[in-house]
């Protein structure tokens, strides 16, 4: 475990999430709100729609952690409401797709990415005696 640099960085998440959602939870912050906006990020994947460059690229714009951290930041200076709220469900979200294996992609394929290839999954698994399993998803 401790030469697998993707494991290290994958379990370098878990505190982060959990000091993420304690600070969200200290603060006072809406659970319906945290629940509409955790996968807003990843609305930036249809960027996918036009090509895999420009998807990769738009989609690690909003995976990367500086956007809300900058936000919390001028969010503190200037005493905004709501957009701690939202830099937090952010930083949720983002630690918890690494957490997962969702990095940040590469602009050969969506299932590349900093952490990990995904393989492509088989629509049909076979059990031990042959016989298809049905579909994954």
């Amino acid at each position: 475990m401790l030469t697998s640099p993707s494991t290290l960085l994958r379990i370098e998440e878990a505190p982060v999430l959990i000091t993420t959602l304690f600070a969200y939870q200290h603060l006072h912050y809406g659970w319906l709100l945290f629940a509409i906006l955790f996968l807003t990020p990843d609305l930036f994947m249809l960027g996918y729609l036009v090509n895999v460059r420009l998807g990769a690229a738009i989609y690690n714009l909003a995976h990367i952690l500086t956007l809300p951290f900058a936000l919390l930041f001028i969010s503190y200076v200037r005493h905004w409401q709501l957009a701690p709220a939202i830099a937090l469900i952010w930083t949720a979200h983002i630690v918890f797709d690494r957490l997962l294996g969702y990095g940040l992609k590469y602009p050969t394929h969506f299932r590349d990415t900093h952490l990990q290839h995904m393989p492509r999954l088989n629509p049909l698994l076979r059990n031990k005696k042959g016989s298809h399993a049905g579909p994954l998803f």
